[in-house]
């Protein structure tokens, strides 16, 4: 049966559990504890302003499954970032037999993608949520960024690839990064349908990914 990221598995904790269970098989993951991942989320809250709304900004998966709570969404473009398959991965949406590439934000280029906002009297619970689903592998990093939206400039979290990360990868080319995503597929689908659900729902806010759509026209046919 394939699972699902929801916003109760990530709240009560069985989601995190799940993958910590098997933490001895991937050594190269090198998670983060609970304290550090504490310690960062106190960091990182306390450069937002608690009484304004909190933004996030997501450009993967959170684009067709945030998971968490937000009252407002809307088209957003960052610069000086671009969205790229640049982390290996070998659960979730693969194996350590057949590993597969997840998105990540790299330094350079521009990313068109959404941002969400939170109120700021759900700031700290909506954030601790994400929090256990984007910091705990540690190969992603916090950071403030400002986006450009139809609405003016907006201050923004989002999460980027931490390239010091063992999982990190560095430019490939199209055909190897295509070859791994239509492998790879695990207990939360595949790669490939993460990476069509991705192109599939910019799409449907008007957006292209020239990078993603290479990729998708390397891909064999279904």
């Amino acid at each position: 049966m394939t699972l699902r990221i929801t916003r109760q598995s990530l709240q009560d904790g069985s989601m995190l559990e799940r993958v910590r269970a098997h933490a001895e098989e991937f050594p190269e993951m090198k998670f983060r504890s609970e304290d550090e991942m504490a310690v960062l989320f106190e960091k990182t809250l306390g450069e937002h302003d608690s009484a304004q709304d909190l933004y996030v900004f997501g450009y993967g998966s959170l684009i067709w499954n945030p998971a968490f709570h937000f009252t407002a969404k809307l088209p957003a473009t960052l610069h000086g970032w671009h969205r790229r398959f640049c982390l290996r991965v070998f659960n979730g949406r693969a194996t350590r037999e057949l590993p597969g590439l997840m998105l990540a934000l790299d330094h350079g280029g521009a990313c068109k993608g959404v941002v969400f906002r939170i109120e700021a009297a759900q700031a700290r619970e909506e954030l601790g949520i994400l929090w256990r689903r984007e910091m705990y592998g540690g190969s992603y990093n916090a950071r403030w960024v400002k986006l450009k939206t139809s609405e003016g400039e907006i201050r923004a979290l989002t999460f980027v690839c931490n390239r010091k990360h063992p999982r990190y990868v560095p430019e490939i080319c199209v055909l190897e990064t295509a070859s791994l995503i239509t492998t790879a597929c695990g207990d939360l689908g595949s790669c490939r349908e993460y990476l069509e659900n991705t192109v599939e729902h910019l799409a449907e806010l008007g957006m292209r990914d020239s990078g993603l759509q290479r990729i998708v026209r390397a891909l064999p046919k279904p």
